[in-house]
């Protein structure tokens, strides 16, 4: 398992993370060294072949910041038909996510421990994913720290050139201020069209489990954003 850094000055981006000195448990390190053989992805600078990755020809979803990955082993248990690729810097985050796909003996599930913006451009084929998940992203919610949020118009641009035609971009925020930033990024992209949005109280998520930082923000008396925006066919 490795998380080699991009040192070029030429293609470094402003970090939408801040790497957390989180305590790695005895089980989620034994993941880590036990597991990682059978789920992890190493990260190159190469496009991976899904088909040979996943042993087969199945429709391939990314889940970008996958936290303790318990919502995303049960979105892969509950689609076998599906592939899963999950994307989280945080170790911790990581064994733990190993242990639970262990526990549900999921075949359809891989993971990469790498920035998720240098996942998505250099290893993602263009064109090769159904469906990208953003499920609540770190909001930055200071303005002078809104030029860290990840939804911007580069990444924008970048999901919708790793999509097909028709495939979506997924996203869910319980910050409101943050909603509203989607909205209006995405409402400036020719490449999408906003197909569902809704506003609830953690009891109308559509198509996804509720996630922990969802559970977070509940206690927080946050409300609950879920967007769905579909690749507009032939735009570029």
């Amino acid at each position: 398992m490795t998380d080699k850094q991009d040192d070029n000055p030429a293609r470094r981006t402003i970090r939408s993370f801040v790497r957390r000195a989180g305590r790695i448990t005895p089980s989620q390190q034994r993941a880590l060294d036990e597991l990682w053989p059978d789920f992890g992805v190493e990260y190159v600078d190469l496009p991976v072949d899904f088909d040979n990755l996943f042993g087969r020809t199945a429709r391939t979803v990314v889940e970008i910041g996958f936290g303790n990955g318990e919502s995303l082993v049960d979105q892969a248990a509950t689609n076998p038909d599906r592939n899963f690729l999950g994307i989280e810097v945080h170790e911790p985050g990581v064994g733990h996510c190993l242990l639970k796909a262990e526990e549900a003996d999921v075949r359809n599930l891989k993971i990469v421990a790498h920035d998720a913006i240098e996942v998505l451009r250099n290893q993602v084929p263009p064109g090769s994913l159904s469906r990208v998940n953003l499920y609540f992203p770190d909001p930055w919610p200071k303005k002078r720290h809104h030029k860290r949020r990840i939804v911007q118009p580069d990444f924008v641009d970048l999901v919708a050139d790793k999509l097909a035609d028709g495939g979506t971009l997924n996203v869910a925020t319980d910050w409101a201020n943050y909603a509203e930033h989607i909205d209006e990024v995405l409402s400036r992209s020719d490449r999408f069209k906003c197909i569902e949005r809704r506003e609830h109280d953690g009891d109308q998520p559509f198509d996804r489990p509720r996630t922990k930082f969802e559970r977070r923000g509940l206690r927080k008396g946050h409300g609950i954003s879920d967007r769905c925006f579909e690749k507009i066919a032939n735009n570029r």
